[in-house]
């Protein structure tokens, strides 16, 4: 059987140089994109069956305000912490690994400050777990340092940079995770027009990249200050009740 773990690309100083290298890492991104990645994202609705249950999203208009409103919280939220995640591993190679997992440990704590809500937090580790078994089958993650059980963002940023991603990448999949989610999940729960939900996402393009952009200016300047309490705190109430209310739910189609 040939050995296939050669030619898994390693974690570096940045991504790899020349433009078949930057090629082969932006086609990475669509792996991390792609909702059919076994990392255990289909099982989770960022609480879109909570709010069906509770008549907050009954059709294609309430999805609307809700995916617009995940974006701007958890999305923004996520999409910074794993471009930090990402240029924290950028930035120290494998000799200076320990470093580099201090700063990921206090980063994991910053996100985990930023989550409130128990289940939540349960459930983004949850999803980290299962994403590091994906990314170690696909890249090497070898060198990388990790702190236990990391959170979703921390685990996606650190595997965007082994796979030659830059920060501004694994912003942009964590933004497009945080609304195809609970978009798919409305489309099941709900019995929606998947024509019409694929439409309502590509209409929300734009608000995906400048959130992006947004997430990644911010990881930029916290890591490069080395203050990590400086990166975006938005506030998600609601997402905290429904995660708690679905956590408790005698009947449920999704884990979170």
């Amino acid at each position: 059987m040939t050995d296939m773990s050669a030619a898994r690309p390693r974690l570096s100083g940045g991504p790899p140089g020349g433009s078949a290298g930057r090629a082969g890492a932006r086609a990475a991104l669509l792996v991390l994109a792609d909702g059919r990645l076994p990392a255990g994202g289909h099982a989770h609705s960022g609480g879109m069956e909570a709010a069906v249950v509770d008549g907050g999203v009954r059709g294609l208009d309430d999805l609307a305000g809700f995916l617009r409103g995940r974006l701007a919280t958890a999305g923004l939220l996520s999409a910074a912490f794993a471009a930090a995640a990402c240029q924290i591993s950028h930035g120290h190679d494998e000799t200076r690994a320990p470093a580099a997992g201090d700063l990921l440990a206090a980063l994991d704590a910053e996100l985990d400050a930023r989550t409130p809500s128990p289940a939540q937090r349960e459930a983004s580790r949850a999803q980290g777990r299962t994403l590091l078994r994906a990314g170690r089958a696909a890249w090497d993650l070898a060198g990388a340092a990790l702190p236990a059980a990391p959170h979703h963002p921390i685990a996606l940023g650190v595997i965007a940079a082994a796979a030659g991603l830059e920060p501004a990448d694994a912003a942009l999949a964590a933004v497009y995770g945080a609304v195809s989610g609970p978009a798919s999940g409305a489309t099941r729960l709900l019995g929606l027009d998947p024509l019409a939900v694929t439409g309502l996402q590509a209409r929300l393009a734009e608000e995906l990249e400048r959130t992006a952009t947004a997430a990644t200016t911010a990881a930029e300047d916290a890591v490069a200050s080395g203050a990590l309490d400086l990166l975006p705190a938005p506030s998600a109430v609601r997402l905290d009740l429904l995660a708690q209310r679905h956590r408790v739910a005698p009947v449920r189609m999704f884990t979170s």
